[in-house]
C-alpha cells in the first residue's frame, strides 16, 4: 500500500513560518506523580456521570517520566515548535502559597529538553487543572482568582520564562467559563448563569493579570489563546439567523471583544450583564492588555437553531458534512474565515498562530487526518496569500491524550499511545507530516 502524503509542504508556506506540535500537562503528563495536588478534574472525574469510565488523569501518557522520548518524536517529524502548558496544581499544589519543587524542575528540564532538540517553546500557563483548593474558594467565579493567577505565573515566569520563546496565560476561555459553568459539561460541571457570567468576566481578567507579571519579569513575545467555533444558521430563517448571532458572540466575540477591543457584544450583555460583578467596566484596562500576538484554536462548525426558552435560545442541529470521531463536521473554510475576520477586525499588523487544529479518529493508518491536517493547512495558506500575518500552525495532538469527559477512547494524536504498556508508534500522519517538512 502506498504512504498516503499531504499534498502541502513546508515550501508552500513563507520561510519563517513555525510548524508545531501541541498538548497539555493533564492530559499527557500523569497527575499522580511529582507531587502534583489534587484538581478539579481529579474530583470532577471522581464524581459518577462525569467522564467516561470515570477515567483521570492520574497517569495519562506518563509524559512527566518519558517527556524526553516524546520530544524526540516531536523534533523527529521535523517540527519547529512545541506547545505545552504547566499545571497549576503541580507548581502549586494549594494554588497559593508553598511552591513544589519537583514540579518546577520538571518544566525546567522540559523546556531544555525541548531547546536541545531544536524545538522552540510555546508556553501556556494554564489548561483547565485548578487546584482543588481554590475551586473550594470559588475558583473562577471567586475575583480573587485574577491575583492568584498572577502569582503563579510569576513562579513559572521566574523559573523558566527566560527559555520560553513565546507564551501565552490561559487556553481556550470558553471552556473554562461558558462549557464548565453554563453547560456543564467540564469541571467543575455548574449550569448556572450568574457563574458563567463571573466566570467569563474573571478568566479575562487573570488573563490580563498574568500579561502583566510576566511583562513585569521582562518577558516578550506574549500572547492569547482563544478557541473559535464557526456558527452557521440551521435553516434559512431569520430566527436561526439570529440564534447563529448570538452564539458567535458568546462563544467566539465575547474573548476576541474582551480582550482585542475592550468591550464585550451587546448580544451577550443582553443575557450575562445583570449577573456581571460590580464595576467590571473598570477592568478592561487590565483584560485588554496589550499582546504580541494572538492564537486560534479551530476544529469545527455547529449549525445553530433558535430555541423556545430563555437567553440564548440557541439550539444545535445536525449537519451534512463529514465528520470526526467525536461527530464534529469537517469545515476547513471556517479556518479562513476567522483568520482573516480576526485580521480585519481586530490585530491588524498583530502576528497570528493556529494553535490547534486535528481530529478524533482512530487506527494508526489515518489518512483521516491527513484529509484533514491537509485542508486546513491549505485554508492557512489561503489566508496568507489574502494578506494575514499568519505565523505559525500547530497540530494537535502530539499524543493520543486524556480527552477530558471523554475519557481515552477519542484519537488526536499523530502518535499513538498504548495506555496500558505506554507505548508510542508514529501513526501515518506522522510520517506525512515528516516527508512534507523536509521538503
Amino acid at each position: 500500500m502506498t504512504e498516503p502524503r499531504l499534498a502541502l509542504s513546508r515550501a508552500d508556506f513563507p520561510p519563517a513560518f513555525l510548524f508545531g506540535a501541541a498538548t497539555s500537562a493533564y492530559q499527557i503528563e500523569g497527575h499522580g506523580t511529582g507531587g502534583a495536588g489534587v484538581c478539579e478534574w481529579d474530583t470532577f472525574a471522581a464524581t459518577p456521570g462525569n467522564v467516561a469510565r470515570a477515567e483521570d488523569g492520574r497517569v495519562a501518557c506518563d509524559h512527566y517520566h518519558r517527556f524526553a522520548g516524546d520530544l524526540d518524536l516531536c523534533a523527529g517529524a521535523g517540527f519547529d515548535a512545541y506547545r505545552f502548558s504547566t499545571s497549576w496544581a503541580r507548581v502549586m499544589p494549594e494554588g497559593r502559597g508553598a511552591v513544589n519543587a519537583a514540579g518546577l524542575d520538571f518544566y525546567d528540564r522540559l523546556v531544555d529538553a525541548a531547546c536541545e532538540r531544536g524545538l522552540k517553546p510555546f508556553l501556556t500557563l494554564y489548561h483547565w487543572e485548578l487546584p482543588a483548593a481554590l475551586a473550594d474558594l470559588g475558583g473562577w467565579r471567586n475575583r480573587d482568582i485574577a491575583g492568584w493567577f498572577g502569582d503563579f505565573a510569576t513562579v513559572v515566569g521566574r523559573r523558566i520564562g527566560d527559555r520560553v520563546h513565546a507564551a501565552a496565560p490561559i487556553n481556550e476561555p470558553w471552556c473554562i467559563a461558558w462549557l464548565s459553568h453554563f453547560i456543564g459539561q467540564h469541571a467543575p460541571g455548574l449550569r448556572d448563569i450568574r457563574a458563567t457570567a463571573r466566570a467569563m468576566h474573571h478568566v479575562g481578567l487573570a488573563h490580563g493579570t498574568a500579561i502583566a507579571a510576566l511583562r513585569g519579569l521582562g518577558m516578550g513575545n506574549l500572547g492569547a489563546v482563544i478557541n473559535l467555533e464557526y456558527p452557521l444558521p440551521a435553516d434559512d430563517s431569520p430566527a436561526a439567523a439570529a440564534a447563529a448571532a448570538r452564539y458567535d458572540a458568546i462563544y467566539n466575540r465575547f474573548f476576541l471583544s474582551g480582550m482585542l477591543a475592550g468591550r464585550y457584544p451587546d448580544a451577550v450583555l443582553a443575557g450575562l450583564g445583570p449577573h456581571l460583578p460590580e464595576r467590571w467596566q473598570d477592568d478592561f484596562a487590565t483584560i485588554a492588555a496589550p499582546l504580541d500576538w494572538v492564537g486560534l484554536n479551530y476544529y469545527t462548525c455547529k449549525r445553530i437553531a433558535a430555541a423556545d426558552g430563555p437567553w440564548p435560545n440557541c439550539a444545535e442541529r445536525p449537519g451534512p458534512l463529514p465528520k470526526t470521531d467525536i461527530g464534529w463536521e469537517i469545515y476547513p473554510d471556517g479556518l479562513f474565515d476567522f483568520l482573516t475576520r480576526i485580521w480585519r477586525e481586530h490585530t491588524g499588523d498583530l502576528p497570528l498562530y493556529v494553535t490547534e487544529n486535528g481530529i478524533a479518529t482512530a487506527g494508526i493508518d489515518d489518512r483521516a487526518r491527513i484529509a484533514y491536517l491537509d485542508a486546513h493547512l491549505d485554508a492557512a495558506r489561503r489566508a496568507i496569500a489574502a494578506g494575514v500575518p499568519l505565523r505559525g500552525y500547530f497540530v494537535w495532538s502530539l499524543l493520543d491524550n486524556y480527552e477530558w469527559s471523554l475519557g481515552y477512547d477519542k484519537r488526536f494524536g499523530i502518535v499513538e499511545v498504548d495506555f496500558d504498556s505506554q507505548t508510542r508508534r508514529p501513526k501515518a500522519s506522522w510520517r506525512a507530516l515528516r516527508a512534507a517538512l523536509a521538503g
